[in-house]
């Protein structure tokens, strides 16, 4: 189980990234804004490179984006070109600044630096070939196996030597890559990781992990990069490539589900009406009796409008979030153990006391904050408590980039529904169906590995250990 202190049970995503070409506008102020409407995809550290058509310079640290940079650091990275990244680190590779992106190098043809969202299944593989062949490693980032391949194929132009890693590449990836005078923005062969392409101005071009980033700077969407798709941005304007190894569509169905922001475009897809269906089609799947509606903060509260439409039970705001508490504060004793959750969620004790809830979240990993958000509404006066779940028993790991690490850690991996409904101390609990989720969604084209461990790659066994 993970920190008693750790109330977000959530999946985590490892990173957001956001890339700009344009000779007319503030690139790294733009830059800047990219990456704060991307903050949730990201919280530990921030970082951005920009190029002025003849030399990269870079500036990252830990933090949040308006931590790490200010006014004055933003004057002094003026450019016809940016790349930016948000970072979160997982538990077995925190890293700090030294993994925190971009990253920056020197090669045969002059400087590259990279930022990536995802997770590379044959990284190790490529790892070990490439040191025993000379290179040298200095973070444990799989971006950094990215570019040591780059480097390998230097002789060839930029778009051909990021091809033939593509080729050599197995896993999830959306990686932008920037040259003194190219941007090139790659998504991996089965598009399980977004990546979509905008334009400002007359002769600008933004690429980014989600489209509310494009709306928030002002950018017009222009479309989703392919599964398998280079997007190569320079003076010219913009053109594509594809490699042939480009797989069946398998964007990330957690993307939807939690991960992107509920006003973003995924694959032509809102995201907001995929959670509002998934609510409806929840309510349609479990009648459940109840005097409201309540959803868990931010996650659950467009699937609780569905879910509310769709039973007829009316929607109230009974848990209200601070907005203000930074990712670290004074850790309470353990005899305060629940102020951890307090200090985040506060139970609006009017409409919580003698009804009874449906408790709506998007999905349920660890269980821990379940237990903890239920014990704070029946401690509040709450007479029943009826969890449901947007979403599918998440029973295999993640190896694309999501921070569903290992079985042991996945509670319905180990539980029945009755097993788990006792720990976390649920009247009642209920989860989307697998075909509900399609229903929402509305096709196949989704990775859905971790609700039914049908992996779109091949997982090498060093890995799946």
């Amino acid at each position: 189980m993970s920190n008693e202190l750790d109330w977000q049970d959530n999946p985590k995503d490892e990173c957001g990234v956001f890339g700009i070409y344009s000779p007319d506008i503030d690139v790294s102020t733009m830059t800047y804004y990219g990456l704060y409407a991307l903050q949730h995809r990201g919280q530990e550290s921030a970082g951005m490179a920009v190029s002025d058509g003849e030399k990269i310079k870079l500036y990252k640290n830990t933090g949040l984006v308006s931590d790490v940079f200010d006014e004055k650091i933003l004057a002094d990275y003026t450019g016809k070109m940016a790349i930016g990244h948000v970072k979160y680190s997982t538990r077995k590779d925190a890293g700090g600044v030294l993994n925190a992106q971009p990253l920056l190098f020197k090669y045969l043809q002059g400087q590259v630096a990279l930022v990536n969202n995802g997770r590379l299944t044959n990284a190790r593989h490529w790892k070990h070939n490439l040191q025993t062949t000379g290179s040298v490693f200095q973070t444990t980032s799989d971006t950094e196996v990215f570019v040591n391949l780059i480097a390998r194929y230097s002789q060839n132009p930029i778009e051909e030597a990021v091809m033939k890693c593509m080729i050599d590449l197995k896993g999830a990836y959306s990686i932008i890559v920037m040259t003194e005078n190219k941007l090139l923005g790659v998504r991996d062969a089965f598009g399980i990781r977004p990546l979509c392409l905008g334009k400002m101005g007359n002769d600008g071009y933004i690429l980014a992990s989600e489209t509310c980033a494009l709306d928030v700077v002002g950018a017009e969407f222009i479309r989703d990069v392919e599964p398998g798709e280079i997007i190569i941005i320079d003076e010219t304007g913009y053109r594509s490539i594809k490699i042939p190894t480009a797989g069946k569509h398998a964007t990330c169905s957690f993307e939807y589900i939690y991960l992107a922001r509920h006003d973003s475009i995924i694959d032509g897809k809102s995201v907001n009406q995929v959670r509002k269906r998934m609510g409806t089609i929840l309510a349609r799947e479990n009648k459940i009796e109840a005097d409201y509606v309540v959803p868990v903060p931010d996650s659950g509260i467009v699937a609780a409008f569905g879910y509310a439409e769709g039973s007829g039970i009316p929607l109230a705001e009974g848990l209200v979030k601070n907005r203000y508490i930074g990712r670290t504060f004074i850790k309470p004793s353990r005899e305060l153990r629940e102020l951890s959750v307090r200090l985040k969620l506060n139970p609006i004790k009017t409409v919580i006391t003698g009804k009874d809830i449906i408790l709506v979240d998007d999905s349920l990993v660890r269980g821990t904050t379940s237990r903890k958000l239920i014990s704070l509404l029946k401690n509040a006066g709450a007479n029943k408590v009826h969890l449901v779940i947007t979403s599918p028993p998440v029973l295999h790991p993640c190896y694309y980039g999501i921070d569903i690490a290992t079985k042991e850690e996945l509670i319905a991996a180990n539980n029945d529904i009755e097993g788990i409904r006792k720990y976390i101390g649920a009247d009642s609990l209920t989860y989307l169906s697998w075909e509900g989720l399609r229903e929402a969604l509305g096709d196949e084209k989704f990775c859905q590995a971790c609700f039914n461990g049908e992996y779109p790659t091949e997982i090498p066994d060093a890995l799946g250990e």
